[in-house]
Formats: C-alpha cells, structure tokens, sequence
C-alpha cells in the first residue's frame, strides 16, 4: 500500500502529471494575460503544449563545431533538476520527498539548471550562444545573492524555537504558517516577500529579464543552435521553472491550509496562478528588457536590499 502511495504520489499527484500539467497552464495562460494587457487576442492557452509537440517532431540538428555529447545531454540534465526541484515542493500539505535541508537542495538544483544552460549553448560553438552563456552567468549571479537572502529571512523566522533557531525544511515552514497563518502577513517579511516577486522572471528568464535569450539583439542567444527533441527539452524545463518558481513562492509566503485536501488543492493553484499574473505576466507586458548592466545593478542594490531588510528584522526579533 505504501509503494502504491509513493508511485502514485511520484507519478501522478504531485509529481510528474501534475507538474506536468501545470507548466504547460501556467505558460499559456502567461501568453494569454500578456496578449490582453497589450489589447491582442493572443494565441489559445493550449499553445504552449502545441509548440512542445512541434518541436518533438521537427529534425534535430547538431552543428559542425558542437561538443555533441554535452549539446545533447544538457537539456536531458535540465529538465531532471527542474523535475526534482518540483518534486521537493508540498502541495497542499502533500511531500512525498523531504530532506532536512530542503531550501539548501532546492538552492543547488536551480543552480544546476542554469549551469546546464550554460553548458549547452557553450557546446554548440556558437558565438550568438557564447554571448548568452556570458549574460547567463550575469543573472545567476544577480539574482542568487536576494534569492539567499530570502531563504535565510524564512529560514530564521520558521526556525524559532528549534534547535539551530533556523530551519530549511518545507515542512517545519508549512507547519509554522499552518499555526501562525502565511509569511506573507507578517509585515517583517513583506519586503522579502516583494524581493521573492521580482526574483522568479529573473530566475526563469523571463521579460524584463531575459537577457540569455534576447531574440532582438543575439538571436535566441543560449539556444540560437538549437531544434528538434533537444529544444523541446529547453522549452519544457523554462515552463516547468514558471510552475515551480511560483509554486515555491506560494509554499514559502501563502501556504494556507483549510483542512480540505480538495479546498487547499484549489486554493494552491489560484496563489499559484496569480503570482506567475503578478510576478512574471504584468512586468512583461508593461516593461522593456533590461540592459544587462541594469539587471546586475538592479538585484544587487533594489532586490538584494529589500530581502535585507527583512533578514535584519528577523534576526532582531522584531
């Protein structure tokens, strides 16, 4: 019966099915929201799922100078990480896989799908490629900085009362706010809550901040080389990053559990839909991209403050 729990748990609900599901709603309805906001009918929601399929059954073409082996297993890498990372998240109080260091794991997968980004574009020999890899590297190192501090600032503040007086495990953060009601509430962690917002289009590459890709300026740049099965793989991990990255945001600021699995089912998948509206649709229909000068300037001095000031608060008790 437990194995039969585990698999279904693994397989379906919330494992692969499910996320599965999710990345593909969350990026067509991304489209969607942005069509409208910028008064365009936008294409169906289905479209991103269409796009996916049409990228399985188009020629995978591998350049003359590329490193075949890391070109080819790059996008496999990535879309495992992503699919663990999803695999870490409770969904309405449901974890079928756990470690005493969740944030810390979650941290390291992410880390490792950018850097399989990277890898990829640096194997195909490309110098459109080379470019993105180079703006890559400038995000991640934008970015991780408040994303660190963030955890911390939640780290410490679900920690109190525990041995170490900080813990990075999901399930002591979804017990505290099932006591103490979401993070999001608590005005010392509004401004890591606002910080955690602007992170996530960072994070998935998202417009202002895209700037690996730039279609406009280095011609799709990490993945100008590029199609077939291999691209697909590239496309799923970046919906599946849309999901998980707002879903994370839920677990950490709004996890509100009702004592009804089906309530807090919904419930999870309305947060989650509104923070990919809030975090990611609303800044790419309203803003240009960023200049990558302004990106690194703007998490290190903006964001990573804001997470600041709510790890200070924290850690003074306040």
């Amino acid at each position: 019966m437990q194995i039969c729990k585990f698999l279904f748990s693994l397989l379906i609900f919330p494992g692969f099915a499910f996320t599965f599901f999710m990345a593909f709603l969350v990026a067509g309805l991304d489209r969607k929201w942005v069509a409208r906001m910028q008064r365009r009918v936008g294409p169906p929601i289905k479209q991103a799922w269409y796009d996916y399929l049409k990228c399985l059954g188009k020629e995978t073409i591998i350049p003359r100078k590329a490193n075949k082996t890391w070109f080819l297993l790059a996008p496999i890498l990535g879309v495992a990480s992503v699919f663990v990372t999803c695999a870490l998240l409770p969904v309405a109080g449901m974890n079928f896989i756990g470690t005493p260091a969740d944030l810390i794991v979650i941290l390291y997968l992410l880390t490792f799908a950018s850097t399989m980004v990277i890898i990829g574009s640096a194997a195909s020999g490309s110098p459109f490629a080379g470019v993105g890899l180079s703006r890559e590297m400038v995000s991640m190192i934008s970015y991780e900085l408040p994303l660190v501090l963030i955890l911390l600032a939640v780290g410490k503040v679900t920690g109190t009362g525990t041995t170490l007086g900080v813990t990075f495990q999901l399930a002591d953060i979804t017990a505290f706010q099932a006591a103490n009601g979401p993070l999001i509430i608590h005005w010392s962690m509004i401004p890591a809550a606002i910080a955690m917002l602007l992170v996530i289009p960072c994070e998935v590459g998202q417009q202002p901040f895209d700037v690996d890709e730039a279609e406009t300026e280095i011609c799709e740049g990490v993945l100008a080389e590029y199609s077939g099965r291999p691209l697909a793989r590239f496309k799923l991990m970046h919906n599946i990053k849309m999901y998980m990255m707002s879903a994370l945001f839920v677990v950490l600021f709004l996890n509100i559990q009702t004592g009804y699995l089906a309530c807090d089912i919904l419930l999870f998948i309305v947060f989650t839909l509104l923070t990919v509206f809030v975090s990611m649709s609303l800044p790419h229909a309203v803003s240009a991209r960023f200049r990558v000068e302004q990106v690194f300037k703007f998490y290190w001095t903006f964001v990573a403050g804001l997470a600041a000031v709510s790890l200070i608060l924290v850690w003074c008790g306040i």
